[in-house]
């Protein structure tokens, strides 16, 4: 282990979030580092680091205005239909029109004004396939480099556009007019964007005077002799590109730059795609790279103008996105949940109760992450919770690492495609089809692709032990003599409190006030008597089957009763006959629940049931994604306080590292959709598939074609400018496909599931695989070949599910035809 990385055996989950955090303190520098590049370094950085601090507390009121919005618009919408709407009004309760706006702007300024602060503590990602075998003093001379002839124009060219975009919108007293009914001023948020981008070009100085230092002194001289003709340069190129008139030679440059290129603009955007693989493989952060490539091709191929234009406009998109601004909440509530203890007793109770089986903790990250893909719908948040909660536990119970990264990447990514996923939400309107029913569709591939990572898995166990070891007999929990019977007991009492919740949620309890949560309450205080005494579980044993059998009959309705009442009955009677030994002579004396239990709903409870009403909350329409993330932070903030573990230094602490997070994917997450836009705006993507409409093949052959297509661009490209610039090209084609005699609506909802799936095949594919420097990003002690190297089974797996879908399209049509009534 390299002398300034992290010892992750050293430090709780919650504190291995980095990949290369920097271990010194902020404005401490090495004792050796020429005298004059001291003191430059430390003020800058303790000045990132300051800004780093009071933008983090600004999470605090984000989470206060949603969280007041959500209670106050549903508490209105409750008393309203108690009979008590006078009261609600006079309360003040109800809808606002001031938190939607404003929560976006603070969302935007949390990851723009602390990317300087991100950069200081390094968390901005690189790919290091090269870069980790070289010595350490040619990482330096790459680095300062990259550095002097990336980082820095391109830093500067983005702080001068953006602040000419703020003063746009400070001069002329722009509002948001277009998706708000609100209607602030736009420029207090956008000021985050000339501020934010000065803070991260000041801290390139000292990342270059730390590379010099590496480098040693031999060739720090040849760097600082330099750096006068460097500045020199440097200034003349900024001026010439802004103010062409005031330098010698500004004009002759303005004019090259609005030249037209010698070659077309999509092969120049095939030039542009080879030089980002090429260029991150050589080891500077990712983001900076995608950004400088952007200016430089953007520039190349089209004019300047233009691709700043493309710069402002994607920055401040990504700023402003209200989807994406549950990635800072759903990080924080995954640091304060495992600040908790909670995950750590999530993940242990789930080993515990499958303690005879191996690949326990495989288990329960799948588990987790379908519970998590379901709630945040972003693969970024999802990768950082599992990594957050299951990445060390997996190293200190020696779990093969490349299994176990594959199985947290797999799992992270199916927030691509099980509902509420963003993407099927902007995928409606392209492919004209409900959205409803792209959620209905990938109901079923969602739950086939989670099972295959389990089978694949388990089975991967099965063969080989070692990959995710059984407990020891000394560390297997004491049960009763009927754990069979425990086992069963728990299910079913979990499935009545989940029947009654959802009758509840449906209305059935509504002909008295507050009629579902009264009954509720009163169900899970019965199943507690019942846990806690063997007399009361004997009586209300026979009355919970009886109830469900008796639902069995009521939700059949008129149409008789269906294969899935059956099904469902036959496991009532099963629970119910693994049960009977609390009846027997010796049930007093021989059957307990095992203390194994109290911990099962201490550790594995709290969160799940957080994380369901996350998720109930947006499929039942009483929440936004955003919303429900600021509700499921504001829950772990309160589970915090349950369990005795909130103090104010460890919120701050939580608040610091899921600012650190946020800047990691966010970032990120900007810089690819500016290189997404200017690729697309080069026609690259377009000349591939006019290539493709072209052909004269197999309609499936074609189909199969645009699959292949739709995967290679998921590579450079997020889904954004993938569902929204290139599928549209390629919807007339498809449409056109005759392929199992589907119709142009069924058609378009297994296409969309296909895409979705395709992109979530794309996530797991060296080597542009965003969830591999995610992860990495969170478990800085696993290599990225082993995370690679993981990654690629999973894919594997995730091609033949692919191969299912197509090859079966039911698979996808068959849930909406039934729930839409055909």
């Amino acid at each position: 282990m390299a002398a300034d990385e992290v010892n992750p055996d050293e430090l709780e989950i919650a504190d291995e979030l980095i990949a290369e955090r920097r271990a010194e303190a902020p404005g401490e520098t090495p004792e050796d580092m020429t005298a004059w590049q001291r003191p430059i370094t430390a003020a800058i950085d303790v000045l990132n680091h300051r800004a780093g601090q009071l933008i983090a507390l600004l999470m605090i009121p984000l989470i206060a205005v949603v969280v007041y919005e959500v209670i106050s618009r549903n508490s209105f919408a409750i008393l309203q239909n108690a009979g008590f709407e006078e009261l609600a009004r006079s309360l003040g309760l109800g809808p606002t029109l001031w938190v939607y706006d404003t929560s976006r702007m603070i969302a935007g300024v949390l990851f723009m004004g602390a990317a300087g602060y991100g950069l200081m503590r390094g968390v901005h990602i690189r790919a290091d396939f090269l870069y980790r075998n070289w010595s350490a003093k040619t990482q330096a001379t790459v680095d300062a480099s990259l550095y002097l002839l990336f980082f820095m124009p391109s830093m500067i060219f983005f702080t001068v556009v953006a602040a000419q975009f703020w003063w746009l919108a400070y001069s002329t007293g722009e509002t948001m007019q277009i998706d708000s009914a609100w209607g602030p001023l736009l420029w207090p948020a956008r000021i985050a964007m000339p501020i934010g981008g000065f803070l991260l070009m000041l801290q390139g100085i000292p990342e270059i005077f730390r590379a010099f230092h590496r480098m040693g002194k031999e060739r720090e001289r040849l760097f600082v002799r330099a750096l006068p003709v460097y500045l020199i340069v440097l200034i003349w190129l900024v001026l010439a590109v802004f103010q062409p008139e005031v330098v010698p030679g500004g004009e002759w440059f303005s004019d090259i730059m609005s030249a037209r290129p010698n070659l077309s603009k999509p092969t120049i955007g095939l030039i542009m795609l080879g030089a980002m693989l090429f260029v991150i493989f050589i080891g500077f952060p990712i983001s900076f790279t995608l950004i400088f490539l952007a200016f430089v091709f953007g520039i190349w191929g089209a004019n300047f103008k233009l691709t700043t234009l493309l710069m402002t406009l994607n920055t401040n998109s990504t700023m402003l996105n209200d989807q994406l601004m549950a990635v800072p909440l759903f990080v924080l509530m995954g640091i304060v949940m495992e600040a908790a203890g909670l995950m750590e007793r999530l993940f242990a109770s789930i080993q515990m109760i499958m303690a005879r089986v191996r690949g326990a903790l495989f288990i329960a990250v799948l588990i987790v992450s379908t519970i998590f893909a379901a709630a945040t719908g972003i693969v970024g948040a999802s990768v950082t919770l599992l990594g957050i909660m299951a990445g060390a536990t997996m190293s200190r119970s020696g779990y093969n690492v490349q299994l176990a990264a594959g199985t947290i990447t797999a799992g992270g990514t199916l927030g691509i495609l099980i509902p509420p996923s963003i993407m099927l939400i902007v995928m409606g309107p392209v492919l004209e089809v409900s959205t409803l029913d792209l959620f209905r569709g990938a109901f079923i591939p969602g739950a086939l692709l989670a099972s295959l990572y389990l089978l694949y898995t388990l089975g991967r166990c099965w063969m080989n032990p070692s990959l995710g070891p059984i407990l020891s007999e000394e560390d297997q929990p004491d049960t009763s003599k009927f754990y069979g019977a425990e086992v069963a007991l728990i299910c079913l009492g979990v499935l009545t409190i989940c029947r009654v919740f959802g009758l509840s949620l449906g209305g059935a309890f509504g002909f008295i006030p507050f009629g579902g949560l009264i009954v509720v309450s009163a169900v899970i205080a019965v199943a507690y008597l019942a846990y806690r005494k063997l007399n009361v579980l004997r009586i209300v044993f026979p009355i919970g089957v009886l109830f469900h059998l008796a639902m069995v009959f009521v939700a059949s309705g008129e149409g008789g009763i269906s294969v899935w009442s059956i099904i469902f009955a036959a496991f009532v009677l099963l629970l119910a006959f693994l049960s009977k030994p609390i009846y027997g002579a010796d049930a007093e004396g021989n059957f307990y629940f095992s203390q194994l239990w109290d911990e099962f709903f201490a550790g594995l409870m709290p969160p799940t049931i957080l994380i369901s009403f996350a998720l109930g909350s947006i499929l039942l329409g009483l929440a936004t994604p955003a919303e429900a993330a600021a509700m499921g932070a504001f829950g772990a903030i309160l589970l915090s306080v349950a369990y005795r573990k909130f103090t104010i230094p460890s919120f701050f602490d939580s608040l610091i590292k899921a600012l650190e997070i946020t800047v990691l994917i966010m970032f990120l997450v900007a810089a690819s959709n500016f290189f997404g836009a200017q690729f697309s705006s080069l026609g690259t993507p377009k000349m591939m598939t006019e290539l493709l409409l072209g052909l004269d093949m197999s309609p499936y052959l074609i189909l199969i074609l645009v699959m292949a297509l739709i995967f290679l661009l998921g590579w450079p490209l997020e889904w954004v400018p993938i569902v929204l610039i290139v599928v549209p090209i390629l919807l007339p084609t498809v449409e056109a496909l005759d392929v199992y005699g589907l119709s142009r609506y069924d058609m378009m909802v297994w296409f969309g599931i296909l895409v979705a799936v395709n992109l979530q095949t794309a996530w797991l594919s060296p080597p542009v695989a965003l969830s591999a420097y995610f992860l990495k990003g969170v478990v800085p002690n696993w290599d990225l070949k082993d995370i690679y190297l993981g990654m690629m089974q999973f894919m594997l797996v995730q091609l033949f599910g692919l191969i299912l879908l197509f090859l079966f399209p039911q698979l996808v049509l068959w849930l909406p035809a039934v729930m839409s009534g055909n």
